[in-house]
């Protein structure tokens, strides 16, 4: 039975498990990688988060992409496809959701990557943003929280939150 979503305090290990798992990652599809980022709650110093650590990898063309998946699922990252999302490519180690990093292999150029490094560098700028959205994942994990079939539900609802934090840092980007 999947385990229920659980927000858990920032804990400073995160980033050195960050750069112990992109070594073994870059290690095994190296001649592959353009760049390799740590993104998400677990990427922002402070950040209480689901105890998983998103990686995400970039690759020159999206076939390259594709060329990972064997190499990956030797060193244990298992291959989830979403045909919604042609950009990008998702790996777990472990049960959906349970495991202990998320890989996420795009283009790039694409918008995904620049997105997750927004995203991610926004709220490393801004603790008070960063503090709004963990009382937002608090409050979707105590009411989608305890049964793992309303994942979508919770991560459905923090989008509108993403969405705005990516545009108003688009438009500071764009703006300096």
């Amino acid at each position: 039975m999947p385990e229920p979503i659980i927000i858990v305090d920032y804990n400073p290990e995160w980033p050195r498990e960050y750069e112990k798992t992109a070594a073994r990652i870059f290690g095994t599809i190296g001649d592959k990688v353009v760049a390799v980022e740590h993104i998400g709650s677990t990427a922002v110093p402070g950040l209480g988060a689901k105890p998983i650590i998103d990686i995400i990898v970039a690759v020159g063309v999206i076939s390259d992409a594709h060329k990972c998946i064997t190499p990956l699922r030797s060193i244990g990252y298992e291959y989830t496809p979403y045909p919604d999302f042609p950009e990008r490519l998702f790996f777990r180690d472990g049960p959906m959701g349970e495991g202990p990093h998320h890989l996420h292999v795009t283009e790039f150029t694409s918008s995904f990557w620049e997105e997750k490094l927004l995203f991610r560098d926004f709220l490393r700028a801004r603790a008070e943003v960063a503090q709004e959205y963990f009382n937002l994942k608090i409050q979707l994990a105590a009411r989608y929280g305890a049964d793992r079939e309303e994942y979508e539900p919770y991560t459905e609802a923090k989008t509108s939150f993403i969405e705005s934090v990516v545009a108003r840092a688009r438009a500071e980007k764009q703006s300096s």
